[in-house]
């Protein structure tokens, strides 16, 4: 059974998006290709150790172009499917490379027919990876997801809101002459005073949490409990003072709101280059 691919890994919400197999360049292995993590800036070879997706955690190392890098393991030429071990394998040397590079990360299973292919990669999109690496030099990702308690909500809607409470009373006190259009209208009421709230603790979040990240990304929420699902783009050497930030946030809200914090990550939701090429035929 096969786990859905986590949000960051998937190319069309972050990462760096490639084809599963690309045409062959000379020297191409006939049993193997190679699995592409991330690019980095490196300018001398280096061994991540034995911890690339696959059976037996085949060996990380690099494949250069000048001062690029892209960091790799043999692999069959195969499309890899978002198994639980596979998506953990694919974080982790991309978990491993980031506590000493600043990283583009590619989106789970990009695989390249040939070390030939890898570097032609680098070569052809050198100027855009450069680029891309000096704009994300030293930053990392956190994600924040945010559930609230729908009850407790209306609860606190229902006591801070005189409108609504003044209804609400009305409706109870006179249970058999109540109509169908009151409790309409207390409905109504509720359903928007509840859109407020969420708005309100969304930008009450940003507004915290922007006085230390460099940049946010919103994406769709998950579910009915979900209000906010977001990346945040922070400072390496920033990470404790954002850390402050969400615990304070998350104490202002901890009766209503259930905070979801996750990273340091690659930066998934802030890279998006998209590569043109050619399938294998």
């Amino acid at each position: 059974m096969t786990d859905a691919i986590p949000e960051r890994l998937r190319s069309n919400s972050g990462g760096l998006e490639g084809s599963a197999t690309q045409r062959s360049g000379k020297g191409t292995a006939v049993d193997g290709g190679k699995y592409v993590y991330c690019i980095i800036r490196l300018d001398k070879p280096r061994e991540f150790g034995n911890i690339g997706i696959g059976e037996g955690a085949n060996s990380v190392y690099s494949v250069h172009y000048r001062d690029l890098v892209a960091v790799v393991s043999d692999t069959p030429i195969v499309i890899h499917e978002p198994t639980r071990e596979n998506v953990l394998a694919h974080e982790l040397v991309n978990e491993t490379v980031m506590r000493e590079f600043s990283v583009i990360p590619m989106s789970f299973g990009t695989v390249f027919r040939s070390e030939e292919d890898v570097s032609e990669l680098l070569r052809s999109t050198y100027q855009a990876f450069t680029d891309v690496l000096d704009k994300m030099q030293d930053k990392i990702e956190f994600g924040l997801k945010i559930l609230w308690d729908r009850d407790k909500v209306i609860a606190e809607i229902e006591r801070t809101n005189e409108e609504i409470r003044r209804l609400k009373d009305e409706i109870t006190r006179n249970t058999q002459s109540s109509t169908y259009f009151a409790r309409m209208q207390l409905g109504r009421l509720v359903e928007a005073a509840l859109e407020i709230s969420s708005n309100q603790y969304v930008a009450d979040v940003h507004e915290t949490l922007k006085q230390v990240a460099v940049a946010s990304r919103s994406n769709k929420p998950i579910g009915d409990r979900m209000i906010l699902n977001a990346a945040f783009l922070v400072e390496r050497n920033r990470d404790t003072e954002f850390d402050k930030k969400v615990r304070d946030i998350s104490r202002k809200y901890e009766d209503l709101l259930t905070f979801k914090y996750t990273g340091p990550w690659p930066p998934y939701n802030f890279v998006n280059i998209k590569l043109k090429l050619e399938r294998a035929k």
